[in-house]
């Protein structure tokens, strides 16, 4: 799914990933550690084709880095960032419908997903008059709908409640059923334990392995 040698990222001038080697194989959750700054954003970026590796070589669905394979792949891909993603003038339910035409996924998808994540009676309420913590819902609803190869979550409990927690579990867990992948990277260390079949941490450019959770009083606890 994913095979990155010697990979090297620039952000203008400034080097953010240095020598970085990562491979994630189909039906495996991999888990990224990192503190604010490593480069954890940056790198789903990589992965999700949006930036062009600097040196280095890599493949994201048999597509190599930085070549015009990628174009075919991208549809296969699903990156959930910070911001939300929906259009805040366009309802829960119209920004899925805008999703499933663009990734021939059916109608039928739409409010099924929404069901999934608890936002069927909300289907009909516009974006900008919906809180963060249902933003966040919609767009787990959006990875439900298009059904990717490739997950890549950043910070994914990230302006979710408690009682909402599960549902990052759950699409994971479908991405997984199908035989597909997903990359999810924090700073919150329990979590990404619980969830992850592996886990590594970024640091000064380069993943380190972690083959076995720390000890409580690990710096990541």
């Amino acid at each position: 799914m994913i095979a990155l040698t010697g990979l090297g990222v620039d952000v203008g001038r400034t080097p953010v990933l240095r020598a970085l080697d990562l491979l994630v194989r189909a039906g495996e959750v991999y888990g990224i550690l990192g503190h604010n700054g490593a480069g954890k954003s940056t790198l789903l970026r990589v992965l999700a084709t949006l930036l062009h590796p600097a040196c280095g070589q890599g493949t994201v669905l048999g597509a190599r880095l930085g070549s015009s394979e990628v174009r075919r792949v991208r549809a296969s891909i699903a990156l959930v960032g910070h911001r939300p993603a929906a259009h805040p003038h366009l309802t829960l339910e119209e920004n899925l419908r805008h999703v499933a035409a663009l990734t021939g996924r059916p109608e039928s998808a739409v409010m099924a997903a929404l069901e999934v994540v608890g936002l069927r009676r909300a289907a009909g309420r516009r974006a900008d008059r919906c809180s963060q913590g249902m933003l966040r819902r919609a767009d787990l609803a959006r990875i439900v709908v298009t059904e990717p190869a490739l997950l890549l979550l950043d910070e994914p409990h990230a302006g979710l409640d408690r009682a909402s927690f599960g549902l990052v579990d759950l699409v994971v867990q479908r991405v997984r059923a199908r035989g597909g992948a997903s990359v999810v990277v924090s700073h919150d260390a329990p979590r990404i334990w619980a969830l992850a079949d592996r886990v590594g941490e970024l640091a000064d450019g380069g993943i380190l392995a972690r083959h076995r959770q720390p000890e409580p009083e690990s710096e990541w606890q």
